[in-house]
């Protein structure tokens, strides 16, 4: 099990250092968010969500996010796993299949109707669903439609997950680890970002 703060990790961040410093003023949000990252793939029990689908989804989902340090990570973490190699080959292969740009979609007819956006619908390629399997070719599908298009989920892509062989409590777990790899890949980004203008902040005091 990891010790070491996964999002420090990710974002470079060493001990002592001026990132390091304002982390540590909100201790409460960096471990709860630590705690979160174990939960959910380093689980004691992996339950209705295998190790496997885990590290596959958390790599689809960054990987729609742009390449990082944070998709690198999910990459390897998918290739450690059992059947990983054919399924990163799969999962890049997806990504680009899906990557876009949102949110998107439609809001119930009202005043937000004028806010409602067309977009990409995904589905998972025809070739590549021997690979993935009907369980996570559901799940990518499932995971993408959260990343862009949350305002059209309805009870038909449940019963479509459930059709695919998710239970219940799977679903809730993955829907969930969508949710915090979003929260994850933006609060990463923007710790390096930080860290990139305290640097030159720096540099210059230094070169003044």
């Amino acid at each position: 099990m990891s010790t070491k703060d996964i999002i420090d990790t990710l974002a470079g961040i060493e001990p002592g250092s001026a990132l390091d410093a304002i982390r540590a003023k909100r201790v409460q949000a960096r471990d709860n968010a630590q705690k979160s990252y174990l939960s959910l793939f380093e689980p004691i029990d992996a339950g209705d969500c295998s190790l496997g689908e885990r590290a596959a989804v958390a790599a689809f989902v960054i990987g729609l996010h742009g390449e990082s340090p944070v998709a690198a990570f999910y990459r390897e973490k998918l290739a450690a796993t059992a059947d990983g190699a054919a399924l990163l080959e799969a999962i890049k292969a997806e990504i680009a299949r899906g990557k876009t740009s949102g949110p998107y979609g439609a809001y119930p007819a009202g005043p937000l109707s004028a806010e409602d956006k067309t977009g990409l619908i995904y589905r998972v390629s025809a070739d590549r669903k021997p690979v993935l399997g009907a369980r996570l070719a559901a799940a990518l599908e499932h995971a993408h439609l959260l990343v862009f298009r949350p305002r059209d989920a309805a009870a038909a892509d449940m019963k479509a997950l459930l059709a695919a062989g998710w239970s219940e409590t799977g679903i809730v777990t993955f829907s969930q680890l969508v949710a915090f790899l979003s929260f994850q890949v933006r609060v990463v980004t923007g710790l390096r970002v930080l860290g990139a203008s305290l640097g030159r902040t720096a540099n210059a005091a230094a070169g003044a």
